[in-house]
């Protein structure tokens, strides 16, 4: 392999080992010396392979991902109070925080919670004061009734137990990085004679809401399940599919209703009362769309719930 590819590849590695840290720990002190350190590089290298990788500066992304991860907060946890959330992530004051929420969503926090209520039925309580607010009234519960309409038509829901599952992941950021990346997982694994295994399992993990997040700055992981002992090499890495309980939709759709059956299935729900866990929605894939001869997708959607 020529070294400039393999220098990429290893910076690539290094920075998804990086994303995954910042991730699970954003209400700690995510400092440029200790996320160096989790990367082995210096504090200058670091800085400057992480903008390469991750498209922006380390400052942006972490800010960027305390606002989404507090975004998706109040849009979930309904018993958590601002006050809570901006200590909680490292404001110095609910005024700090709102100026840094609003520079990404255009709104304070708390009206950013009152415009998407966990619950649907809440919508119900909203005085209508003009005929503008009425018509978006209207055109919201006809989105929500198209939703619920559609659902009944085309899933089968079920709360499933998931046990551990060991998974060999490549992560992109950007949903037009998707394909690239299960390119990348393929050809490591089609050698390992993987695809060939009847329990293998092919999965796609949504790190990212897209609610909440710019479709360009979505991270998503590739995933194929494996046994305990595999190695991995390059982009490729290991990580494990949490045990928990989760809402499952079995769809037969095309790819065009990717998008209406996750909102259709967070529609369910909401109206069903459960509660979105900490995990991140993930996809199971039962046939390969491309293989079907109208590109049918046979897809379990899963949402993991406290």
């Amino acid at each position: 392999m020529n070294p400039k590819n393999t220098l990429q590849i290893e910076y690539i590695a290094r920075i998804d080992q990086v994303l995954r840290f910042i991730d699970e720990n954003l209400d700690l002190d995510l400092s440029l010396e200790t996320l160096a350190q989790v990367a082995n590089y210096s504090a200058f290298h670091f800085h400057r392979v992480f903008k390469q990788i991750a498209g922006e500066s380390l400052n942006t992304y972490i800010l960027r991902k305390r606002i989404e991860k507090m975004a998706g907060v109040l849009m979930y946890r309904p018993e958590i109070s601002v006050t809570e959330l901006s200590l909680q992530y490292g404001f110095n004051s609910n005024s700090s925080f709102t100026r840094a929420f609003k520079k990404y969503y255009g709104v304070s926090p708390t009206q950013f919670r009152q415009q998407m209520p966990s619950r649907f039925s809440k919508i119900r309580q909203i005085e209508s004061k003009n005929r503008q607010v009425d018509q978006v009234f209207e055109e919201y519960i006809c989105n929500i009734n198209d939703l619920k309409n559609w659902i009944k038509m085309n899933a089968k829901i079920e709360i499933k137990k998931f046990a551990p599952l060991k998974l060999a992941c490549v992560s992109t950021i950007g949903v037009q990085g998707i394909s690239n990346a299960y390119q990348e997982l393929l050809k490591w694994a089609v050698p390992k004679n993987l695809l060939g295994k009847e329990s293998t399992k092919i999965i796609t993990i949504y790190h990212d809401s897209f609610k909440i997040t710019a479709p360009e700055k979505v991270r998503m992981s590739a995933c194929i399940s494996v046994g305990e002992e595999e190695k991995v090499e390059g982009k490729v890495h290991l990580t494990t599919l949490q045990p928990g309980k989760c809402i499952v939709g079995y769809f037969e759709i095309s790819l065009a209703d990717f998008e209406k059956s996750w909102s259709s299935l967070f529609v369910w729900m909401n109206e069903k009362g459960y509660q979105k866990a900490e995990g991140n929605p993930f996809e199971i894939y039962h046939n390969d769309f491309r293989e079907d001869p109208n590109q049918i997708a046979k897809v379990d959607f899963c949402i993991p719930i406290r």
